[in-house]
């Protein structure tokens, strides 16, 4: 198997931290079948974002975004799972299966790798050995991101490389 990719946020300029916690998945932990993709045939998948809540974060944070990302999909690219944006900053908590219905007014979800917009779950090629899913919250220094509906993922980290204040980060695993 191939040598794994490094922390894709290690390249970016250092930021304060905060906490990131949730009743549904664990750091450094195999993602549960429901937050799994179904989408992608994966048995017991149900492409279900997890429950996140986090606190500690800068008191001039305007918004946040929470991305979801596997650096170790193969691909020279990596592979987006999940970004949202415009996040209220008195929004401290997405429930279990927010990105289905719950998410907050104003909030933006973008289109995933797969092309659809909203969550899509863990489904590594089998046995393609464990995979790293990088679940951030992106503590911002603005209240609204001007970034198109249509835009990409990657377009978002670009803008959030100017505007975050601080990251949450959590990364369970997940393998076939």
């Amino acid at each position: 198997m191939a040598t794994r990719a490094l922390n894709p946020y290690d390249s970016l300029p250092d930021v304060a931290t905060f906490d990131v916690v949730s009743d549904d998945i664990a750091d450094g932990q195999q993602l549960p079948d429901p937050q799994a993709s179904r989408a992608m045939g994966v048995p017991g998948g149900d492409d279900r974002s997890p429950q996140l809540s986090w606190s500690g974060f800068p008191e001039a944070t305007k918004s946040f975004a929470v991305t979801m990302f596997d650096a170790d999909a193969p691909t020279a690219s990596g592979f987006w799972h999940w970004a949202v944006f415009n996040i209220p900053a008195s929004v401290t908590e997405l429930a279990s299966g927010a990105a289905d219905d719950g998410m907050p007014a104003g909030a933006v979800q973008l289109r995933n790798d797969s092309g659809q917009a909203g969550y899509l779950g863990a489904a590594p090629p089998k046995d393609h050995g464990p995979h790293r899913y990088f679940i951030v919250v992106h503590a911002v220094d603005i209240e609204h991101l001007d970034i198109p509906a249509d835009s990409t993922p990657a377009y978002l980290g670009f803008n959030l490389f100017s505007h975050t204040l601080a990251r949450a980060v959590t990364v369970p695993t997940y393998e076939q």
